[in-house]
């Protein structure tokens, strides 16, 4: 047996109004929840509770202060202060008169019985020429001491090219080729050229460079922390042999 429904029965002729009373309610809740108002509560309503304001502290910019100390104090004076008798004997000097009377006889004494004493000049033997401070003076030469010293060393080599036989080495037979003389010699304090030594090839060269070497003038000598002082001076002469 078939149940039968009424047709007013079925919810679906119903569903219309369902959704419209649904969203109905969804619009009124929306519409409470946002004009809802919230209010601040205030904490010091609440018992036992008391609400402190936060103090702003301004904090100063501090420097570092260096700590100068006190100097140590004295050492304490002694307490008692005990005198000690100097017993050491002092012989006074007594200064007698120089004058004299009648009644003495002066003593003539002979000049040419006093011997001369002649000091000694503090000088130092020798002091290499690189490293002297002043070096020797030749005759025409001026300016700075390093102008002095440039222009001593060109003088020197002037002379030789001018003064030395040159064709002597062609005539000794020599092998062709580069030869060298080397000469040492000093100025002394005096401003002489002394001690002159050579070394070559040959001894006529050897000769012949001394001999040159000789011929320079007498200069103002040399000087070592303000004293006239001895050099030493190497003079290399270069001969080219044909």
């Amino acid at each position: 047996m078939e149940s039968k429904k009424s047709d007013k029965a079925k919810l679906e002729n119903y569903s219309k109004l369902f959704v419209q009373l649904g969203l109905v309610l969804s619009l009124l809740i929306v519409y409470f929840s946002l004009e809802f108002k919230f209010y601040d509560r205030d904490i010091s309503d609440l018992t036992g509770v008391t609400s402190q304001e936060e103090v702003e502290e301004d904090i100063p910019i501090t420097e570092r202060l260096e700590i100068i100390k006190p100097p140590p104090p004295p050492p304490p004076a002694p307490e008692v202060i005990e005198i000690v008798e100097d017993q050491t004997e002092i012989e006074e000097t007594v200064l007698e008169s120089t004058e004299t009377d009648e009644s003495e006889a002066v003593e003539v004494v002979d000049i040419s019985d006093i011997e001369e004493v002649v000091e000694e000049e503090d000088i130092i033997e020798e002091v290499p020429f690189a490293v002297i401070e002043e070096a020797p003076i030749y005759p025409g030469c001026k300016g700075s001491k390093a102008a002095k010293k440039k222009c001593l060393q060109q003088k020197i080599r002037e002379l030789v090219n001018k003064k030395f036989n040159t064709g002597l080495a062609e005539e000794l037979g020599l092998d062709p080729g580069r030869k060298k003389v080397y000469v040492l010699f000093k100025i002394d304090y005096k401003g002489n050229v002394v001690d002159v030594r050579a070394r070559g090839p040959h001894k006529r060269l050897e000769k012949e460079a001394i001999r040159v070497v000789n011929l320079l003038p007498k200069m103002i000598p040399a000087k070592q922390r303000g004293k006239p002082v001895n050099i030493k001076y190497t003079l290399p002469i270069t001969l080219d042999v044909q």
